[in-house]
C-alpha cells in the first residue's frame, strides 16, 4: 500500500469519484506531490482534463509549471504532527529519548514515509567535533527533493529555549562543516511532545526559517482531532514565520 502524509488523505477523501481519487493518490505518491500540489490538481480537475485531452503533455507541462513553487516549499516536507502509532509505543511522558530513537530507527521506512517523500537516512547520533567540544546529532537525513540535509533532535518534553539554541548551533555547524556547495541550507526539526507558542514567537526559531518544531503523537487522532491539531501547528508556524502570512 502506498503511504501518504495524513493531510493528503484528508484531501483525497473529499474526492467523490473513486477512480479519480485512486488516480490522485497514486500520482501523489509516485510523483512526490506536496499537499498544495495535490489540492491544486484536484481543484483544477487535472485528472479529468487529462482524460479529455488528446495531447496530454501540454496539460502535464502546465501543471508542473504552476505547481513548481509548491514542490519547493520546505513546509510541505515537514509533517507536523508526526504520527508515531506504528512504533508501538505507549503514550507515556516518561518515555526516554533513547527508547524513542531506537523505535524510530527500527521502523525507519515507515518513519520516512510519515515524514514525507524524499528522505534518506544519513546517520544516527552523528558525531560533530569542533576545536573545543564533541556534539552528537540524534538523526540526520537528506531530502533529495529539496536538496537539503535534515537534522532531527528528539525531545520527550515541551520545547525549551535551550532546545532551540542547541538546534540553531547544530545548523550553523552543519552548514559550515558538512553541507556541500550544491546543497541548500540545512533544515532542523525538533520533534517534541508539545510545541510552545512563547518559544515560537520569541526564540531564534522566529528568525530562522530553516528550523522547525514538530510535535510527535503516539496515537492516531481521529479526523476532527487531526484537523484541529494541524490548524494549531500551522498557527504556531505562522507565529514563528510572519512573512508566510503574505503567501496565504
Amino acid at each position: 500500500m502506498n503511504i501518504l502524509p495524513w493531510t493528503h488523505y484528508e484531501r483525497l477523501i473529499r474526492v467523490e469519484d473513486k477512480q479519480a481519487r485512486e488516480w490522485y493518490a497514486k500520482e501523489a505518491f509516485n510523483e512526490g506531490w506536496s499537499y498544495r500540489t495535490l489540492n491544486r490538481n484536484i481543484n483544477t480537475l487535472y485528472y479529468e482534463r487529462l482524460l479529455m485531452s488528446k495531447k496530454k503533455q501540454p496539460v502535464v507541462d502546465e501543471m508542473q509549471d504552476k505547481t513548481k513553487a509548491y514542490q519547493q516549499d520546505k513546509l510541505e516536507y515537514i509533517k507536523s504532527p508526526v504520527v508515531l502509532e506504528f512504533l508501538g509505543l505507549p503514550e507515556d511522558t516518561s518515555l526516554a529519548e533513547s527508547k524513542l530513537e531506537t523505535a524510530i530507527i527500527n521502523n525507519l521506512e515507515k518513519f520516512l514515509m510519515e515524514m514525507g517523500k524524499g528522505y534518506a537516512l544519513v546517520a544516527r547520533q552523528q558525531h560533530i567535533r569542533t576545536e573545543e567540544n564533541d556534539y552528537y546529532i540524534d538523526l540526520v537525513f537528506y531530502n533529495y527533493l529539496i536538496k537539503s540535509f535534515i537534522l532531527v533532535d528528539l525531545k520527550v518534553n515541551r520545547i525549551t529555549y535551550q532546545d532551540v539554541g542547541q538546534m540553531d548551533m547544530y545548523l550553523q555547524m552543519y552548514d559550515k562543516m558538512k553541507k556541500g556547495p550544491d546543497d541548500n541550507p540545512t533544515i532542523g526539526i525538533i520533534l517534541c511532545t508539545e510545541t510552545d507558542s512563547d518559544v515560537a514567537r520569541y526564540s531564534t526559531l522566529a528568525k530562522n526559517d530553516q528550523m522547525f518544531a514538530a510535535k510527535y503523537k503516539l496515537y492516531l487522532p481521529d479526523k476532527e482531532d487531526l484537523r484541529r491539531e494541524i490548524e494549531r501547528q500551522k498557527e504556531l508556524y505562522l507565529m514563528a514565520h510572519p512573512e508566510e502570512n503574505d503567501k496565504e
